[in-house]
Protein backbone atom coordinates (compact mmCIF):
# COMPACT_ATOMS: atom_id res chain seq x y z
CA UNK A 1 0.00 0.00 0.00
CA UNK A 2 1.11 3.70 -0.53
CA UNK A 3 0.39 7.03 -0.09
CA UNK A 4 -0.49 8.83 -3.42
CA UNK A 5 0.40 12.47 -4.62
CA UNK A 6 -0.68 13.72 -7.57
CA UNK A 7 0.97 17.10 -8.22
CA UNK A 8 -0.55 19.93 -10.29
CA UNK A 9 -2.09 17.07 -12.65
CA UNK A 10 -3.12 17.91 -15.94
CA UNK A 11 -4.20 16.30 -19.02
CA UNK A 12 -5.36 16.79 -22.87
CA UNK A 13 -5.53 14.88 -25.50
CA UNK A 14 -4.89 17.01 -27.80
CA UNK A 15 -1.90 19.33 -26.20
CA UNK A 16 -0.35 20.11 -29.29
CA UNK A 17 -3.23 22.51 -30.94
CA UNK A 18 -3.71 25.84 -30.46
CA UNK A 19 -6.44 25.81 -28.40
CA UNK A 20 -6.19 22.34 -26.27
CA UNK A 21 -9.15 20.81 -24.52
CA UNK A 22 -8.40 19.79 -20.81
CA UNK A 23 -9.89 16.25 -20.22
CA UNK A 24 -8.26 17.55 -16.74
CA UNK A 25 -7.90 21.06 -15.30
CA UNK A 26 -5.03 21.28 -12.96
CA UNK A 27 -5.16 20.14 -9.47
CA UNK A 28 -3.66 18.39 -6.58
CA UNK A 29 -4.94 15.78 -3.87
CA UNK A 30 -3.38 13.30 -2.08
CA UNK A 31 -4.93 9.76 -1.37
CA UNK A 32 -3.71 8.53 1.72
CA UNK A 33 -2.57 5.20 2.36
CA UNK A 34 -5.26 2.43 3.09
CA UNK A 35 -8.34 4.35 2.96
CA UNK A 36 -11.12 4.72 0.60
CA UNK A 37 -11.98 7.08 -2.02
CA UNK A 38 -14.76 7.43 -4.99
CA UNK A 39 -14.26 9.58 -7.98
CA UNK A 40 -17.87 10.19 -8.87
CA UNK A 41 -19.32 12.44 -11.49
CA UNK A 42 -21.40 12.37 -14.69
CA UNK A 43 -19.98 10.26 -18.05
CA UNK A 44 -17.20 12.59 -19.44
CA UNK A 45 -16.29 14.41 -16.70
CA UNK A 46 -12.81 12.93 -17.00
CA UNK A 47 -13.08 10.15 -14.02
CA UNK A 48 -11.49 7.39 -15.58
CA UNK A 49 -8.53 9.60 -17.15
CA UNK A 50 -8.33 10.42 -13.48
CA UNK A 51 -7.86 6.87 -12.64
CA UNK A 52 -5.34 5.96 -16.04
CA UNK A 53 -3.10 8.64 -14.85
CA UNK A 54 -2.58 6.90 -11.38
CA UNK A 55 -2.34 3.27 -13.05
CA UNK A 56 -0.04 4.47 -15.91
CA UNK A 57 -2.03 3.36 -18.88
CA UNK A 58 -2.00 7.27 -19.53
CA UNK A 59 0.58 9.47 -18.60
CA UNK A 60 -0.61 13.14 -17.88
CA UNK A 61 0.18 16.13 -19.74
CA UNK A 62 2.13 18.11 -16.95
CA UNK A 63 2.51 17.70 -13.27
CA UNK A 64 3.90 14.41 -11.00
CA UNK A 65 2.13 11.34 -9.50
CA UNK A 66 4.27 10.06 -6.38
CA UNK A 67 3.56 6.66 -4.68
CA UNK A 68 5.04 7.20 -0.86
CA UNK A 69 7.38 10.54 -2.06
CA UNK A 70 8.62 8.58 -5.07
CA UNK A 71 8.32 10.33 -8.67
CA UNK A 72 6.21 7.02 -10.66
CA UNK A 73 5.14 9.52 -13.63
CA UNK A 74 7.27 8.11 -16.10
CA UNK A 75 6.74 4.21 -14.79
CA UNK A 76 5.19 1.97 -17.12
CA UNK A 77 2.38 0.23 -15.48
CA UNK A 78 3.50 -3.37 -14.82
CA UNK A 79 5.97 -1.27 -12.41
CA UNK A 80 3.70 0.73 -10.33
CA UNK A 81 2.53 -2.32 -8.05
CA UNK A 82 -0.85 -0.97 -8.50
CA UNK A 83 -4.44 -3.44 -9.52
CA UNK A 84 -6.64 -2.42 -12.02
CA UNK A 85 -10.46 -3.63 -12.26
CA UNK A 86 -12.10 -2.72 -15.82
CA UNK A 87 -15.93 -1.81 -15.84
CA UNK A 88 -16.09 -5.06 -17.84
CA UNK A 89 -14.66 -8.55 -16.73
CA UNK A 90 -10.99 -8.96 -18.00
CA UNK A 91 -10.71 -13.08 -17.23
CA UNK A 92 -8.72 -15.76 -18.56
CA UNK A 93 -11.42 -18.28 -19.77
CA UNK A 94 -9.43 -21.41 -20.71
CA UNK A 95 -8.38 -21.44 -17.00
CA UNK A 96 -10.16 -22.18 -13.76
CA UNK A 97 -11.58 -19.88 -11.44
CA UNK A 98 -8.39 -20.61 -8.84
CA UNK A 99 -6.03 -20.69 -11.31
CA UNK A 100 -7.62 -17.07 -12.28
CA UNK A 101 -7.25 -15.92 -8.66
CA UNK A 102 -4.02 -17.41 -8.64
CA UNK A 103 -2.12 -15.80 -11.42
CA UNK A 104 -0.90 -12.24 -9.62
CA UNK A 105 0.46 -14.43 -7.02
CA UNK A 106 1.92 -16.92 -9.26
CA UNK A 107 3.77 -14.38 -11.39
CA UNK A 108 5.53 -13.25 -8.54
CA UNK A 109 6.81 -16.27 -7.14
CA UNK A 110 4.57 -16.96 -4.42
CA UNK A 111 4.65 -20.00 -1.98
CA UNK A 112 1.83 -22.28 -2.65
CA UNK A 113 0.81 -21.81 0.54
CA UNK A 114 0.20 -18.36 0.43
CA UNK A 115 -1.65 -18.75 -2.93
CA UNK A 116 -3.81 -20.77 -1.34
CA UNK A 117 -4.86 -19.24 1.73
CA UNK A 118 -5.22 -15.86 -0.17
CA UNK A 119 -6.99 -17.25 -3.20
CA UNK A 120 -9.01 -19.29 -0.51
CA UNK A 121 -9.73 -15.90 1.50
CA UNK A 122 -11.09 -13.60 -1.64
CA UNK A 123 -13.23 -16.50 -2.82
CA UNK A 124 -14.81 -16.77 0.69
CA UNK A 125 -15.61 -13.30 0.57
CA UNK A 126 -16.64 -13.00 -3.20
CA UNK A 127 -18.70 -15.96 -2.34
CA UNK A 128 -16.60 -18.33 -5.07
CA UNK A 129 -15.92 -21.06 -3.39
CA UNK A 130 -18.12 -23.38 -4.67
CA UNK A 131 -16.75 -22.44 -8.32
CA UNK A 132 -13.23 -22.53 -7.66
CA UNK A 133 -12.72 -25.67 -9.93
CA UNK A 134 -14.92 -24.30 -12.43
CA UNK A 135 -13.55 -23.01 -16.05
CA UNK A 136 -13.82 -19.45 -15.75
CA UNK A 137 -15.66 -19.30 -19.42
CA UNK A 138 -18.80 -21.34 -17.82
CA UNK A 139 -19.57 -18.42 -14.92
CA UNK A 140 -22.16 -15.64 -15.87
CA UNK A 141 -20.73 -12.15 -16.47
CA UNK A 142 -21.32 -11.03 -13.11
CA UNK A 143 -19.54 -13.92 -11.57
CA UNK A 144 -16.88 -13.27 -14.16
CA UNK A 145 -16.38 -9.52 -12.99
CA UNK A 146 -16.29 -10.98 -9.65
CA UNK A 147 -13.15 -13.46 -10.69
CA UNK A 148 -11.63 -9.57 -12.36
CA UNK A 149 -12.38 -8.10 -8.74
CA UNK A 150 -10.63 -10.62 -6.85
CA UNK A 151 -7.50 -11.00 -9.16
CA UNK A 152 -7.17 -7.18 -7.75
CA UNK A 153 -7.81 -7.95 -4.12
CA UNK A 154 -5.86 -10.75 -3.54
CA UNK A 155 -2.52 -9.10 -3.45
CA UNK A 156 -1.95 -7.72 -0.38
CA UNK A 157 1.31 -5.78 -1.64
CA UNK A 158 -0.08 -3.61 -3.95
CA UNK A 159 -0.33 0.15 -4.28
CA UNK A 160 -3.44 0.78 -4.92
CA UNK A 161 -6.82 -1.38 -5.94
CA UNK A 162 -8.05 1.06 -9.07
CA UNK A 163 -11.67 -0.09 -9.64
CA UNK A 164 -13.15 1.56 -12.73
CA UNK A 165 -17.10 1.13 -12.46
CA UNK A 166 -16.50 -2.28 -11.55
CA UNK A 167 -20.16 -3.39 -10.18
CA UNK A 168 -22.02 -2.10 -13.65
CA UNK A 169 -22.62 -5.86 -14.69
CA UNK A 170 -23.02 -7.12 -11.16
CA UNK A 171 -26.90 -8.21 -9.79
CA UNK A 172 -28.31 -5.25 -8.19
CA UNK A 173 -29.09 -7.22 -5.24
CA UNK A 174 -25.36 -8.23 -4.99
CA UNK A 175 -23.84 -4.41 -5.37
CA UNK A 176 -24.39 -4.00 -1.54
CA UNK A 177 -23.12 -7.01 -0.27
CA UNK A 178 -19.85 -6.67 -2.32
CA UNK A 179 -19.57 -2.26 -1.40
CA UNK A 180 -19.13 -3.85 2.42
CA UNK A 181 -17.07 -6.79 1.52
CA UNK A 182 -14.95 -4.12 -0.19
CA UNK A 183 -14.84 -1.80 2.96
CA UNK A 184 -14.23 -5.32 5.61
CA UNK A 185 -11.42 -5.90 2.92
CA UNK A 186 -9.87 -2.26 3.33
CA UNK A 187 -10.45 -2.85 7.10
CA UNK A 188 -8.75 -5.98 7.46
CA UNK A 189 -5.72 -5.65 4.64
CA UNK A 190 -5.26 -1.75 4.85
CA UNK A 191 -5.46 -2.09 1.29
CA UNK A 192 -6.28 1.58 -0.50
CA UNK A 193 -9.28 1.42 -2.49
CA UNK A 194 -10.32 4.13 -5.00
CA UNK A 195 -13.82 3.79 -6.78
CA UNK A 196 -14.93 5.63 -10.40
CA UNK A 197 -18.69 5.64 -10.08
CA UNK A 198 -21.50 8.03 -11.61
CA UNK A 199 -23.72 6.55 -9.31
CA UNK A 200 -23.67 8.91 -5.86
CA UNK A 201 -25.01 5.72 -3.99
CA UNK A 202 -22.49 3.56 -4.29
CA UNK A 203 -19.86 7.02 -3.73
CA UNK A 204 -21.91 7.56 -0.83
CA UNK A 205 -21.98 3.92 1.18
CA UNK A 206 -18.82 2.64 0.07
CA UNK A 207 -16.10 6.08 0.19
CA UNK A 208 -14.41 7.50 3.42
CA UNK A 209 -13.80 10.83 0.94
CA UNK A 210 -15.46 11.23 -2.22
CA UNK A 211 -13.88 13.36 -5.16
CA UNK A 212 -16.55 14.95 -7.32
CA UNK A 213 -15.74 16.27 -10.74
CA UNK A 214 -17.70 17.85 -13.78
CA UNK A 215 -16.33 18.92 -16.90
CA UNK A 216 -12.83 17.76 -16.41
CA UNK A 217 -12.73 20.17 -12.63
CA UNK A 218 -12.40 18.47 -9.23
CA UNK A 219 -15.12 20.59 -7.97
CA UNK A 220 -14.71 19.23 -4.35
CA UNK A 221 -13.67 17.00 -2.38
CA UNK A 222 -14.97 15.38 1.04
CA UNK A 223 -16.16 13.02 3.30
CA UNK A 224 -20.24 11.59 2.53
CA UNK A 225 -21.33 14.15 5.04
CA UNK A 226 -19.61 17.47 4.23
CA UNK A 227 -20.75 16.94 0.49
CA UNK A 228 -24.33 16.37 1.20
CA UNK A 229 -24.54 19.10 3.86
CA UNK A 230 -22.42 21.92 2.59
CA UNK A 231 -21.83 21.26 -1.10
CA UNK A 232 -19.42 23.69 -2.58
CA UNK A 233 -21.12 24.42 -5.65
CA UNK A 234 -24.95 24.27 -7.04
CA UNK A 235 -23.35 21.41 -8.96
CA UNK A 236 -22.43 19.41 -6.13
CA UNK A 237 -26.10 20.18 -4.27
CA UNK A 238 -27.67 19.42 -7.50
CA UNK A 239 -25.51 15.72 -7.99
CA UNK A 240 -25.69 14.74 -4.55
CA UNK A 241 -28.65 13.92 -2.70
CA UNK A 242 -32.82 12.67 -3.86
CA UNK A 243 -33.86 14.76 -4.46
CA UNK A 244 -31.69 17.28 -5.45
CA UNK A 245 -30.90 20.00 -2.43
CA UNK A 246 -33.71 22.77 -3.16
CA UNK A 247 -32.31 26.17 -5.15
CA UNK A 248 -33.70 29.60 -4.51
CA UNK A 249 -32.97 32.65 -6.64
CA UNK A 250 -33.14 35.47 -4.19
CA UNK A 251 -31.61 38.32 -2.49
CA UNK A 252 -29.95 39.24 0.85
CA UNK A 253 -32.42 41.39 2.60
CA UNK A 254 -30.08 42.00 5.51
CA UNK A 255 -26.37 40.90 7.35
CA UNK A 256 -27.73 37.87 7.33
CA UNK A 257 -31.00 36.87 6.14
CA UNK A 258 -32.62 36.53 2.62
CA UNK A 259 -35.85 37.33 1.16
CA UNK A 260 -38.31 34.03 -0.54
CA UNK A 261 -41.37 36.07 -1.92
CA UNK A 262 -42.05 37.81 0.78
CA UNK A 263 -41.18 35.84 4.30
CA UNK A 264 -37.47 36.46 5.81
CA UNK A 265 -35.54 33.77 6.28
CA UNK A 266 -32.15 33.70 8.71
CA UNK A 267 -29.30 31.79 7.47
CA UNK A 268 -26.04 31.34 9.70
CA UNK A 269 -23.87 33.20 6.87
CA UNK A 270 -22.62 36.86 6.99
CA UNK A 271 -24.34 38.23 4.20
CA UNK A 272 -23.42 42.01 4.42
CA UNK A 273 -20.63 42.07 1.44
CA UNK A 274 -23.35 40.65 -0.31
CA UNK A 275 -26.35 42.93 -0.17
CA UNK A 276 -28.45 43.27 -3.29
CA UNK A 277 -26.49 40.67 -5.30
CA UNK A 278 -28.21 37.95 -7.14
CA UNK A 279 -27.59 34.68 -4.68
CA UNK A 280 -29.29 31.44 -4.45
CA UNK A 281 -30.32 29.91 -0.96
CA UNK A 282 -29.73 25.71 -0.67
CA UNK A 283 -31.10 23.89 1.72
CA UNK A 284 -31.68 20.16 1.56
CA UNK A 285 -35.50 18.75 1.57
CA UNK A 286 -34.54 16.49 4.77
CA UNK A 287 -33.89 19.40 6.48
CA UNK A 288 -36.81 21.27 5.99
CA UNK A 289 -39.70 19.64 8.52
CA UNK A 290 -43.34 20.76 9.13
CA UNK A 291 -43.79 23.63 11.65
CA UNK A 292 -46.17 23.17 14.07
CA UNK A 293 -46.46 27.11 15.47
CA UNK A 294 -45.19 30.41 13.69
CA UNK A 295 -41.87 30.56 14.95
CA UNK A 296 -38.96 31.95 13.05
CA UNK A 297 -38.03 30.53 8.99
CA UNK A 298 -41.17 29.39 8.92
CA UNK A 299 -42.77 29.49 5.08
CA UNK A 300 -46.38 28.96 3.73
CA UNK A 301 -46.46 26.89 1.10
CA UNK A 302 -49.34 25.53 -1.41
CA UNK A 303 -49.52 21.66 -1.43
CA UNK A 304 -48.67 20.27 -4.67
CA UNK A 305 -48.39 16.46 -4.10
CA UNK A 306 -47.38 13.74 -1.29
CA UNK A 307 -45.74 11.01 -2.60
CA UNK A 308 -45.41 7.75 0.03
CA UNK A 309 -41.83 6.53 -0.92
CA UNK A 310 -41.89 3.80 1.78
CA UNK A 311 -39.69 4.68 4.35
CA UNK A 312 -40.51 8.45 4.08
CA UNK A 313 -42.99 10.69 1.95
CA UNK A 314 -41.95 13.14 -0.09
CA UNK A 315 -43.78 16.47 0.14
CA UNK A 316 -43.85 18.88 -3.23
CA UNK A 317 -45.02 22.01 -2.21
CA UNK A 318 -45.11 25.67 -4.00
CA UNK A 319 -44.32 28.92 -3.11
CA UNK A 320 -45.26 31.16 -5.77
CA UNK A 321 -43.45 29.69 -8.75
CA UNK A 322 -40.91 28.43 -6.44
CA UNK A 323 -40.87 24.21 -6.12
CA UNK A 324 -39.94 23.32 -2.62
CA UNK A 325 -39.44 19.71 -1.52
CA UNK A 326 -39.65 18.07 2.05
CA UNK A 327 -38.81 14.61 2.84
CA UNK A 328 -40.76 13.52 5.99
CA UNK A 329 -41.57 10.65 8.48
CA UNK A 330 -44.50 8.11 6.96
CA UNK A 331 -45.89 9.09 10.41
CA UNK A 332 -46.82 12.75 9.48
CA UNK A 333 -49.92 13.63 8.72
CA UNK A 334 -49.41 16.73 5.74
CA UNK A 335 -52.47 19.35 5.63
CA UNK A 336 -54.21 19.12 1.64
CA UNK A 337 -53.86 22.61 0.90
CA UNK A 338 -51.55 24.56 2.77
CA UNK A 339 -48.64 23.73 4.75
CA UNK A 340 -46.27 25.42 6.88
CA UNK A 341 -42.40 24.73 6.98
CA UNK A 342 -39.43 25.13 9.13
CA UNK A 343 -36.16 26.16 7.36
CA UNK A 344 -33.48 25.79 9.92
CA UNK A 345 -30.71 28.62 9.24
CA UNK A 346 -27.76 26.09 10.64
CA UNK A 347 -29.04 23.89 7.18
CA UNK A 348 -28.73 27.30 4.96
CA UNK A 349 -26.25 27.06 2.09
CA UNK A 350 -25.81 30.54 0.22
CA UNK A 351 -24.24 30.30 -3.23
CA UNK A 352 -23.08 33.13 -5.50
CA UNK A 353 -21.79 32.86 -8.78
CA UNK A 354 -23.03 28.95 -8.25
CA UNK A 355 -20.16 28.96 -5.53
CA UNK A 356 -20.91 28.29 -1.73
CA UNK A 357 -20.15 31.15 0.45
CA UNK A 358 -18.43 30.42 3.37
CA UNK A 359 -18.27 32.95 5.61
CA UNK A 360 -20.39 32.05 9.03
CA UNK A 361 -21.55 35.19 11.55
CA UNK A 362 -19.37 35.93 13.93
CA UNK A 363 -21.01 36.03 17.36
CA UNK A 364 -18.82 38.34 20.16
CA UNK A 365 -19.18 37.44 24.00
CA UNK A 366 -17.77 39.70 26.97
CA UNK A 367 -16.29 38.00 29.88
CA UNK A 368 -15.87 40.06 32.55
CA UNK A 369 -13.30 39.62 35.70
CA UNK A 370 -15.42 38.06 38.70
CA UNK A 371 -15.20 41.56 40.88
CA UNK A 372 -15.82 44.03 37.50
CA UNK A 373 -18.85 45.63 38.36
CA UNK A 374 -20.65 48.09 35.45
CA UNK A 375 -20.99 51.69 36.21
CA UNK A 376 -24.47 52.62 36.44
Amino acid sequence: MSKINLNKISHSYNPNDANPTYALNPFSMTWEDGKRYAILGPSGCGKTTMLNIVSGLVRPSSGKILFDEKDVTDLKTENRNIAQVFQFPVIYSTMTVYDNLAFPLRCRDFSKEIVEERVNSVAETLNLKSFLNLPARKLTADQKQLISLGRGLVREDVAAVLMDEPLTVIDPDLKFKLRRNLKEINEQYKTTLVYVTHDQNEAMTFADNIIVMSEGEVVQTGTPKELFERPNTTFVGYFIGSPAMNLFETEASSSNSVKINDTLIKTSTDLSRLKDKKIKLGIRSEFIKIAKDKKENVISANVEKVEDLGNYKLLTAKIGSLTIKSKISRETEVPLDKVDLHIPEDKCCIYENEKLSKIKKIFFSVIYPRNYRLLP
